[in-house]
């Protein structure tokens, strides 16, 4: 299937192509100071609505801005990727999002033990700080798509706030893994309301990221109990800072601490039942689910929401390419769109029935009208029957095949035709549970490359003698 990018450049012109949003990206930046706006505003006037700022902002302000602002369909051209990839300018923005995160987390949570405040105008400040948290998981799922370790663990420390420090593995080995299937606990299904949802994807998602380390583990031979466990450092993050705080302010502060991790993680999941509603990959003649396509999730080029986010609206280039970095996101006309940005879409998913009647024509649509293709909610397809009717014509869906490539025992080094990371035979993967000289053949098929997170074993593309020597050389340099 030839995937058709919109919005580029044209092959026949000469001009160059520009970054329009190159500084709409700062605004961004906007979003941890939220706290310093509440604080200010109160002190400045008295009034309590501004201690809510958070959730008016992203309730209300910026669905506004997003219809005001309209959409932005450009997408860079191809010649200026890479460019675009190594400018360290985009990354430095997301580096500056956590400072200003945790000073307005720390003086937030100062103010709330220290000062005689109404109850209700604390509750307003935690859940601002839950919203900052929220939007700051967003800030943590771009850097924890990343190959450089230190952006990895800055995905950890933007995660602590909210005790949600597993979505780092769950999302990047489990949900890009399971993405679009009835398997995938963070994949909403076609008639299944948010507070269902909520509950499957909160208990689900952190049992799947357990697994998934504790079966990284069991390669190694050994417990999953080892600091090195990502999903136990992460927490450990959380325990440090939530104990260093009651330690220096007080137990009191522990009920706001935990409502504004709560409100936190539950922004995430809400955008997590957004973003794959309904979608479904089908299963190939080989068994397997087909690969990731723009068609597999719900997209945005609402502006606003955009910049603020990180490019998270272009969710399904993000699946077929997580490394790639959010300015070089690209949008394609087979991915399904969302009525509105995710800020509206928060809100109308608040309301169960308003979401069904906006949603569940769109997926019907997506598919044909025939809702049997679509991820459907367990004992929801009778009914979902009834209002969509399977159409008379039989419903044709064009399945691409995932690779399944084989390999001879001489196999040395493979590499992911998605992110081009190589598995080298000679050096193994120790994080990984391979010792060095562990022979491909004792690569378990299942495994997922470690560092995009979506092309498996059977994915994989062994490598020529000559491919093998311009590796080692780039490794080099």
């Amino acid at each position: 299937m030839a995937l058709e990018a919109t919005g580029t450049v044209a092959d026949t012109s000469t001009a160059r192509w520009r970054d329009r949003k190159r500084y709409l990206w700062l605004i961004g930046l906007i979003v941890p100071s939220f706290a310093f706006m509440a604080i200010g505003g109160y002190e400045l006037t008295g009034w309590s609505v501004f201690l809510w700022v958070g959730p008016i902002m992203v309730l209300v302000i910026v669905p506004t801005i997003d219809f005001l602002t309209g959409f932005d369909p450009t997408n860079p051209p191809d010649d200026v990727i890479e460019e675009l990839e190594n400018d360290k300018y985009y990354r430095y923005i997301t580096f500056a999002f956590l400072p200003i995160q945790y000073a307005g987390f720390i003086v937030s949570m100062y103010l709330i033990a220290t000062q005689g405040w109404p109850v209700i105008d604390k509750v307003g400040l935690a859940m601002t700080l839950g919203f900052i948290g929220g939007i700051g998981i967003n800030t943590a799922h771009e850097l924890g798509h990343k190959k450089e370790s230190h952006e990895r663990w800055l995905s950890k420390i933007a995660l602590a706030q909210s005790f949600y420090g597993h979505f780092y593995i769950e999302h990047n080995r489990g949900h890009h893994v399971r993405v679009a299937t009835p398997e995938d606990p963070a994949s909403s299904r076609l008639g299944e309301n948010l507070y269902r949802f909520w509950l499957r994807t909160v208990t689900g998602s952190l049992r799947s990221a357990w697994e998934i380390e504790a079966k990284r583990y069991r390669r190694k031979g050994t417990h999953p109990f080892h600091i090195g466990n990502d999903v136990l450092n992460a927490w450990l993050m959380t325990l440090v800072l939530w104990g260093a705080l009651i330690a220096w302010l007080g137990v009191g502060i522990l009920p706001y601490i935990l409502l504004q991790a709560v409100a936190g993680f539950s922004l995430l999941e809400i955008v997590n039942y957004l973003e794959h509603y309904g979608m479904l990959r089908q299963r190939t003649d080989s068994g397997r689910y087909e690969r990731v396509l723009p068609m597999h999730s719900w997209n945005s080029n609402n502006i606003a929401t955009n910049v603020l986010l990180y490019h998270l609206q272009r969710h399904s280039d993000h699946h077929a390419n997580p490394t790639r970095r959010y300015q070089t996101l690209r949008d394609y006309k087979e991915s399904p769109t969302l009525p509105t940005g995710y800020a509206g879409m928060i809100v109308l998913a608040l309301f169960p029935p308003l979401w069904r009647r906006v949603m569940d024509k769109r997926v019907a649509a997506h598919f044909d009208g025939d809702i049997r293709l679509a991820n459907v909610a367990p004992g929801k397809l009778d009914r979902l029957l009834r209002q969509f009717p399977t159409p008379t014509t039989e419903t044709v869906i064009d399945v691409i095949d995932s690779t399944r490539n084989t390999f001879d025992d001489g196999v040395r080094a493979a590499r992911c035709p998605g992110c081009n990371y190589v598995y080298d035979v000679a050096s193994g993967n120790e994080l990984e549970g391979f010792a060095a000289g562990t022979a491909w053949r004792d690569i378990p098929d299942d495994w997922c490359c470690p560092d995009c997170g979506v092309r498996e074993k059977v994915d994989f593309v062994p490598m020529t003698h000559s491919d093998e020597e311009a590796h080692l050389r780039k490794a080099s340099k």
